[in-house]
């Protein structure tokens, strides 16, 4: 049993390694440039504002969680042109959301699509792109809700012409929750401040995550019918659309970028089944990407050869040693001690400099992620890599939608339509408000649809 000990040792000291290298060059990439306030207040300078096309593709979402990201963006502090295209991709509840769309029918800064069948995010988004010519395209998810300054700070970044794409950081919602949620919100932090962070310091941010990601118009144009076309073993793939039209930008030559002041607030799963299967859902489309993503390589910075390492070859020393550990506790007896306080002491370093970085205590209780990533993500990871065929969208479901014969009281707010109307102002444009606008719009959306967040349809 010597062999079992020493493969776990051997592979937990390698991963122990491996991360100390990986994170270090990380926390020291992921620090902002000295100089960048002074080229965005340039930018901000020089920069003659181009038109921005916003996209928000819907399937089955809750009324109320539809009319928050709605409002947040009828209230973007914008000054150049700034349209909304909303496209329902032939959701189930669509009388539910029908007062929603009501409401913003009059502003003639908002289209609403209406498909006849569903066709699936990604033919959603591209649908309302073709529709659209604005300079910049920006994808928002339905369940998000944009700080008032978010397109003004991701224009500001697209300023550069060699910029393809740029996101915005994400921060959970539905934070207070329940304790998976406050989870969620500090690995999106890390995920945004650590990874993303410093992929950015060399133009390389592999993943422009979904909920709040710009492009360029031009450069999607050239790449619009790939992204359409992406097939994987001969059938047609859905899912992972921002990974994988960032690394398209990234293979056409463009630059993605991180933005962490553009502060974008989406609904996060709170319970472990919806969690799972979006991270299974997440790690397919990692994977079916992870070849084309390795071509790039050669010709970005070495620090993305070592991050794509730390990804992938770390969680499979984990995976490893936790393995071996196991199996030499059940068939020998002997406790791993070895490998137990390694992966201990891993973990609340990383959790120490996170509050550190963070400067906030409540990041020391992330610690909490490493048992579910061993025993939980790691084995659902090589579930994924078995099954990467299946496209299932796994959350694409409805719920509460009232059966047959059956109605739902839907209330009109009687100011609603006026105050969609009037976000702009007599020189054009549009109001301030921060994400504390979220708070009244909950209020009024419970108004428009006389019901609440228990009727989710995620």
């Amino acid at each position: 049993m010597d062999l079992l000990a020493t493969t776990s040792a051997v592979a937990v000291s390698s991963y122990a390694l491996l991360s100390t290298i990986y994170k270090s060059a990380q926390a020291l990439y992921a620090q902002p440039p000295a100089n960048s306030s002074l080229q965005d207040n340039l930018g901000r300078s020089e920069a003659v504002l181009p038109s921005v096309d916003v996209i928000v593709p819907c399937f089955n979402e809750d009324p109320i969680t539809l009319a928050q990201c709605l409002d947040s963006l009828a209230s973007q502090d914008y000054a150049g042109k700034l349209q909304v295209y909303v496209v329902d991709d032939g959701s189930a509840n669509r009388d539910l959301v029908a007062p929603v769309h009501k409401i913003y029918a009059n502003d003639p800064r908002f289209s609403i699509i209406l498909l006849a069948n569903n066709v699936g995010k990604r033919k959603a988004q591209i649908a309302a792109i073709r529709s659209s010519s604005g300079d910049l395209v920006l994808n928002v998810d339905s369940d998000t809700i944009l700080a008032a300054d978010v397109v003004t700070k991701l224009v500001l970044k697209m300023h550069d012409p060699e910029v393809g794409a740029a996101m915005g950081q994400l921060v959970a919602s539905n934070r207070s929750q329940t304790w998976l949620t406050r989870l969620i919100d500090m690995e999106y932090w890390l995920a945004c401040n650590e990874e993303r962070a410093a992929q950015a310091r060399f133009g390389a941010v592999m993943c422009c995550c979904g909920p709040c990601a710009m492009y360029r118009r031009s450069a999607l144009a050239l790449l619009l019918d790939q992204y359409e076309a992406q097939f994987f073993r001969g059938k047609p793939s859905d899912f992972g659309e921002d990974r994988h039209l960032t690394i398209l930008m990234l293979k056409a030559g463009f630059r993605t970028e991180y933005v962490p002041d553009a502060i974008a607030a989406t609904v996060v799963p709170d319970s472990l089944g919806p969690y799972l299967r979006q991270q299974l859902r997440w790690a397919r489309s990692t994977f079916r990407d992870t070849l084309l993503a390795l071509r790039l390589l050669p010709g970005l910075d070495g620090y993305l050869t070592l991050d794509v390492i730390g990804q992938n070859l770390g969680p499979l020393l984990l995976a490893l040693s936790s393995l071996a550990a196991l199996a030499q506790l059940l068939i020998a007896g002997s406790v791993p001690w070895w490998t137990g306080l390694t992966i201990a002491a891993m973990t609340m370093v990383r959790c120490s400099v996170a509050a550190l970085r963070a400067r906030e205590l409540r990041f020391l209780g992330f610690a909490l992620h490493t048992p579910i990533n061993i025993f939980l993500l790691l084995p659902l990871k090589a579930y994924a890599l078995c099954t990467l065929s299946n496209s299932d969208w796994l959350s694409r479901k409805v719920a509460n939608v009232p059966a047959e014969g059956e109605k739902q009281s839907v209330i009109l707010h009687p100011n609603a339509g006026r105050h969609a109307a009037s976000k702009r102002g007599m020189s054009g444009t549009i109001h301030k408000a921060g994400l504390s606008s979220a708070e009244s719009s909950l209020t009024a959306a419970k108004s428009v649809c006389g019901c609440d967040r228990s009727t989710a349809c995620k």
